[in-house]
């Protein structure tokens, strides 16, 4: 419990300073949102730029001190403002819209990659020098092979010149998005092939590191016992092999959930998909301050929560760590 408390003061202090930084960093960036707003609507009268610098939070004059505040406040009241500088709505709406494209593709993308690369990394670890340790070569290649390249292989190959897959876009034009076959058959067609980029370019990092301390686990005492013991091939890998090397494949699977909420940015700028990482850079380029501070803000808690995650995993699966904890 002790290791818990102090590993939970530790991430209050990383999203305070995580706060912090989400606040100055957008407006260390050049240029000016409200300038860039009055670009955009040339009919605005020049007193709505002291309104704009209030809606979005830079209207104090001469003082960043009263726009931290301000904006501790906001933060703490899930208000983060309009976004005008893109859509003329609001930012949680923006997030609500984007958020559930990008869990669940980059999400179920990663939960099966995870899955089929540490399944096959016991089995390869198990049977060293076998026929999964001639594939594997195969499979790093895809690993080491930039995920956004790939795409636009696939692109070209399945979808510009195949037609088995559309070009990009979340979901066929003309289609509204609702609990409805249509919506959700479309949706699914277009995540297919940005999903199985993600998926063939992470799995052999989920088997290489699964295969390691699988053959480091088998030379174990305990393993080799359980072997002269009679029992099964089976049970031996299962219950006492795979079950002790899971721990750190366990705590990767954590982090890597942490950051499906940033998503693969520039996957979904290559298939246009409706995704948080493409409102991201939407925001980047428009200097768009509240969508660029809620989204950042998003991620960051997001990687904390993965991290408090690992360390619940540490304690429950790791006797040495509550040891640690309680000296």
């Amino acid at each position: 419990m002790y290791f818990l408390l102090r590993r939970l003061g530790f991430y209050a202090v990383a999203a305070w300073v995580a706060l912090t930084i989400n606040f100055f960093l957008p407006r260390a960036m050049p240029g000016n949102a409200v300038q860039s707003i009055m670009s955009k609507f040339p009919n605005l009268q020049p007193s709505a730029y002291h309104a704009l610098e209030a809606m979005l939070g830079v209207g104090h004059p001469g003082s960043l001190w009263h726009q931290y505040v301000a904006y501790l406040g906001d933060v703490f009241t899930l208000n983060f403002g309009t976004d005008l500088a893109q859509y003329p709505a609001k930012v949680s709406t923006l997030l609500g819209q984007t958020i559930p494209w990008t869990l669940t593709l980059v999400g179920t993308a990663t939960v099966i990659a995870f899955f089929v690369g540490t399944g096959l990394g016991i089995v390869a670890g198990w049977r060293h020098g076998g026929g999964l340790d001639r594939v594997l070569p195969g499979l790093m290649f895809f690993q080491a092979v930039p995920y956004f390249f790939l795409a636009l292989i696939l692109i070209e190959l399945l979808a510009a010149r195949a037609h088995i897959f559309p070009l990009g876009q979340g979901y066929d034009g003309g289609l509204i998005p609702g609990w409805n076959s249509a919506f959700i058959g479309s949706a699914i067609y277009h995540s297919i092939l940005p999903a199985f980029t993600i998926v063939i370019t992470t799995t052999a990092g989920w088997m290489l590191q699964m295969r390691n301390v699988m053959i480091t686990t088998v030379g174990e005492d305990y393993v080799v016992a359980a072997q002269a013991k009679g029992l099964s091939s089976r049970r031996v890998v299962y219950t006492y092999a795979a079950r002790n090397a899971l721990l750190p494949q366990l705590q990767g699977f954590g982090l890597a959930l942490g950051f499906v909420v940033s998503g693969a940015i520039v996957m979904e700028i290559v298939f246009s998909y409706p995704g948080i990482g493409l409102l991201l850079v939407g925001a980047v380029t428009s200097n768009d301050y509240p969508l660029m501070q809620a989204i950042f803000l998003v991620i960051t808690f997001a990687v904390l929560l993965a991290n408090l995650f690992v360390d619940f995993i540490i304690v429950a699966f790791d006797p040495r760590a509550r040891t640690r904890g309680a000296a």
